[in-house]
C-alpha cells in the first residue's frame, strides 16, 4: 500500500463499499495484510511522519550525519513496469536525432575573378535587383547552369537543375562532326524497290537518301505554320516521279546529314537543308515559315507571327522561329536573319567551287552549339574550366548580340575537376548503370541494342500502404519521369518499348501515359509515343541522330564480345568430354600409349579435378586412354585444347 493512502487512513477516511456496511463477504483489513507481507518478506518499512513537509530536511540531516552527499546517493533503478516506461534507449548515432526537411538547392559557390570598380557595382547592382525581385516574386525558380568541360580529346556538357543532371553531351575532337553539315555529293545510283537513291559524300559508306527526303516537305506537329504576305511560289513542285529524271546516276546533289552512320548502316541525308541560328532557323530550299509549338504563351505567340510577317525573306526561303526567340525584340531576329543569309552565300560559293563529294559547310563543334542551343533565359550560369574556350563562347555571344548573356560565363580555376566540384561525376556512373534506382525504392532496367530499347519497371523494394493500386501508380509515377530523364542523358533512339507495372484502373494507366508525353516535352529529339497497349506495355520512337552516349563512350568487352556472359565450368567441363570421347572413339584399338594433354583454362581445370575427376577416369578405363591437363592463365574461359603427347599433334582446338 501506497505511504499516501495510508496517510489518508489515519485522517480518518474510510472506504465505504457501495453495497452499504455488513454486506457481502467480510474482508480482511489491507493494513494488517500490509505489515504482515513486509515483516515476513522485506525490510521494515519507515516510521511514518505526521509533517510530510519535513521529509526533505530530516534525510537531509540523516544523509550528513552518515557522512553521505546531502542528497543521498542515487538508488540504482530496479527493473519494473514504471521504471521500463523511465528509461531512454542509447541514442544511434547512425540515424538522424531528428528528420528535417530537405533544404532548397544552394549553386555551388565559386571564387570571383579580381574585377575593376565599375564592374564591381554592376555586380552588386545586379545582386540587389535580384533579390529585391525574389522578395516581390514568391515563386519557386529553379536553378539551371550549364557545366563545361574543355579538354584536349573531347568536350562535355551537362545541364543541372537544382544540382541534379538533367542533360549530357559529349563530342570528340579526333571525330568529325557530320549531322547538321552540309555536302556535295554525287548521285551513284537508284533503287525503286526501296524508293532510295545511294549518295557518294566522300565516306566509306555511300550515304541514303530516301525519294521523301528529296521532295520538299511540310513542317513537323512541333512547328506551326505563318502565312507570310507577298509570298512567290515560282518553285515548281516535284513529286517522286520527277526523282529520276531530275538526279540520274552521276549528277551533283547537295545534302545534310540527319543521322550520322550508327552501327553497320551509312549516314542518312535530305535536300532539306536547314541552318539554326540563336533565334531563327533558315530554310534555303523551303518557301514555308512557322514558330515552335513549344512558345505557349498566345500572347506572345501573336507578337512574334506578326515579327515574321515584317521580316524581308528571300524569295524561295522560309525562317522557323525557335523557342529561344520568346520575349526577345525584333532588332534581334533581323540581325540573326542577316548572319544566317551571309553564311548560306558562302555555302553557295564553296558549293560552286569545290568538287563533288566534299563537305562546303561543317555542324559548329559543340562549344558554338552550346550557345546556339543552350543559353536561354532561364540559365542563369555557365561554369567552363579552359580560359580559351571561355573567351571563345564570349566573343560568340557578342557575335550574336548577347551581351547580358555573356556575364552569366564563368572561368573555373580550381584544381578539383569542375565536374567533381558540381557532383556530376557521380551522377553520369549512376545514370548509365543497367539498373537505375527510384527515390521510392523501385528501379528501371534498360537494356539498349542496335535498334531497340526495352525498359523494365519494378517495384523493388518499395512497400506501400495498404492500398495496393496507389502504390503502383505512385512507382510508375516516378519512373515515367526518370525514364524521359535517362533517354535525354544516354540519346537512345529508335524503336522505345516501356513496360511499366500492371495497373488495373484504365484511369490510372492514362495518368502515366500523360507523365510520359509531359516529361518528353523538353526533348529536343522528335518522339511519338503512343499509350498503354492491352498487354501492358507502352511503345514509343524516339529521333536519333548519332550514336548513343553508351556507344561512344563504351566498348563492346573484347572478353565476352558484348554478351556480358561466358560459358559456366560445368558447360566447358562438358564441352571438352564429349570432345574427348569423339577423339578417342576415331583411334584405332592396337595403338599403345595414347595419351592426350588437355589445355584449358585455370577454372575448368578446377571443375574437372574435383567434381568431375571420376567421370574422366571412367572414360580412361573405357576406351584405353590416359588424359593429363594443364592450366593456362593466359587462355579465355570458353577455349581450350587437345593434343598428342607423343607426337605433339594438336587434335583439336575450340575458342581460339
Amino acid at each position: 500500500m501506497s505511504e499516501k493512502n495510508f496517510g489518508r487512513r489515519r485522517r480518518g477516511l474510510r472506504f465505504r463499499p457501495s453495497g452499504g456496511l455488513g454486506q457481502g463477504p467480510h474482508k480482511p483489513d489491507r493494513e494488517a495484510t500490509q505489515a504482515r507481507a513486509e515483516s515476513t518478506s522485506q525490510p521494515a518499512a519507515r516510521e511514518r511522519l505526521f509533517e510530510r513537509r519535513h521529509v526533505g530536511e530530516i534525510e537531509r540531516a540523516e544523509n550528513i550525519a552518515a557522512g553521505l552527499p546531502p542528497e543521498g546517493v542515487p538508488a540504482e533503478p530496479t527493473p519494473g513496469r514504471d521504471d521500463e516506461k523511465r528509461k531512454f534507449r542509447e541514442p544511434n548515432l547512425q540515424t538522424p536525432a531528428e528528420v528535417q526537411e530537405e533544404k532548397p538547392y544552394e549553386p555551388v559557390t565559386m571564387p570571383e575573378q579580381p574585377k575593376g570598380i565599375v564592374e564591381t557595382i554592376k555586380f552588386a547592382a545586379t545582386n540587389l535587383v535580384k533579390r529585391v525581385q525574389r522578395l516581390i516574386r514568391k515563386e519557386k525558380k529553379i536553378s539551371k547552369e550549364v557545366i563545361i568541360n574543355a579538354e584536349t580529346l573531347e568536350t562535355r556538357v551537362a545541364v543541372i537543375e537544382d544540382g541534379k543532371l538533367e542533360e549530357f553531351n559529349i563530342e570528340r575532337t579526333t571525330e568529325e562532326r557530320l549531322v547538321g553539315s552540309i555536302f556535295k555529293g554525287k548521285v551513284r545510283n537508284l533503287e525503286d524497290g526501296l524508293k532510295a537513291a545511294f549518295v557518294d559524300i566522300g565516306f566509306e559508306k555511300n550515304a541514303f537518301l530516301h525519294y521523301w527526303d528529296i521532295v520538299p516537305s511540310n513542317f513537323d506537329s512541333g512547328v506551326e505554320i505563318v502565312e507570310r504576305p507577298n509570298r512567290r511560289r515560282d518553285r515548281p513542285r516535284i513529286t517522286q516521279r520527277d526523282i529520276p529524271r531530275l538526279y540520274s546516276p552521276g549528277a551533283d546533289i547537295i545534302v545534310q546529314v540527319t543521322k550520322g552512320p550508327i552501327g553497320t548502316k551509312g549516314p542518312r541525308i535530305t535536300t532539306n537543308l536547314v541552318l539554326p541560328g540563336r533565334y531563327l532557323v533558315l530554310l534555303p530550299n523551303s518557301d514555308q515559315s512557322g514558330i515552335s509549338r513549344k512558345i505557349e504563351n498566345q500572347p506572345e505567340r501573336q507578337r512574334l507571327k506578326k515579327i515574321l510577317r515584317e521580316l524581308t525573306i528571300p524569295d524561295g526561303m522560309g525562317v522557323i522561329m525557335r523557342t529561344a526567340g520568346e520575349g526577345q525584340q525584333m532588332r534581334y531576329f533581323v540581325r540573326d536573319l542577316a548572319l544566317l543569309l551571309d553564311e548560306w552565300e558562302g555555302i553557295q560559293q564553296r558549293i560552286k567551287t569545290q568538287s563533288p563529294a566534299t563537305c562546303v559547310f561543317q555542324e559548329p563543334d559543340l562549344i558554338e552549339r552550346t550557345v546556339r542551343d543552350f543559353l536561354t533565359e532561364d540559365v542563369d550560369r555557365i561554369v567552363v574550366d579552359n580560359q580559351k574556350a571561355c573567351d571563345r563562347m564570349r566573343e560568340i555571344m557578342l557575335k550574336v548580340k548577347a551581351r547580358r548573356s555573356s556575364a552569366k560565363v564563368k572561368l573555373y580555376a580550381d584544381a578539383q575537376p569542375v565536374f567533381d566540384r558540381f557532383n556530376i561525376t557521380k551522377q553520369l556512373e549512376n545514370a548509365f548503370a543497367r539498373q537505375v534506382h527510384l527515390k521510392s525504392g523501385g528501379y528501371i532496367v534498360i537494356d539498349e541494342t542496335e535498334a531497340l530499347v526495352a525498359i523494365d519497371v519494378n517495384t523493388g523494394r518499395h512497400k506501400g500502404g495498404r492500398d495496393q493500386e496507389s502504390t503502383i501508380l505512385k512507382v510508375n509515377q516516378e519512373a515515367a519521369d526518370e525514364i524521359c530523364r535517362q533517354l535525354r542523358l544516354r540519346n537512345m533512339g529508335g524503336l522505345i518499348v516501356l513496360d511499366f507495372i500492371d495497373m488495373k484502373s484504365r484511369r490510372d494507366q492514362q495518368n502515366v501515359y500523360q507523365r510520359v508525353k509531359e516529361g518528353l516535352r523538353r526533348d529536343k529529339a522528335k518522339t511519338h509515343i503512343l499509350p498503354i497497349s492491352q498487354l501492358g506495355l507502352m511503345e514509343m520512337t524516339r529521333q536519333r541522330h548519332t550514336e548513343s552516349v553508351r556507344a561512344a563512350v563504351y566498348d563492346d568487352c573484347p572478353y565476352c564480345q558484348g554478351r556480358a556472359k561466358v560459358k559456366s565450368a560445368l558447360t566447358m567441363s562438358v564441352e571438352i568430354q564429349r570432345k574427348l570421347q569423339e577423339i578417342l572413339k576415331k583411334r584405332s584399338r592396337d595403338e599403345s600409349d595414347f595419351q592426350l594433354r588437355i589445355v584449358v583454362h585455370p577454372t575448368v581445370l578446377e571443375r574437372l579435378r574435383t567434381e568431375d575427376e571420376k567421370h574422366l577416369i571412367e572414360m580412361e578405363k573405357r576406351y584405353f586412354g590416359k588424359l593429363s591437363f594443364r592450366a593456362d592463365p593466359g587462355m579465355h574461359a570458353e577455349q581450350f585444347k587437345i593434343q598428342n603427347v607423343t607426337t605433339n599433334e594438336e587434335l583439336a582446338s575450340v575458342g581460339s
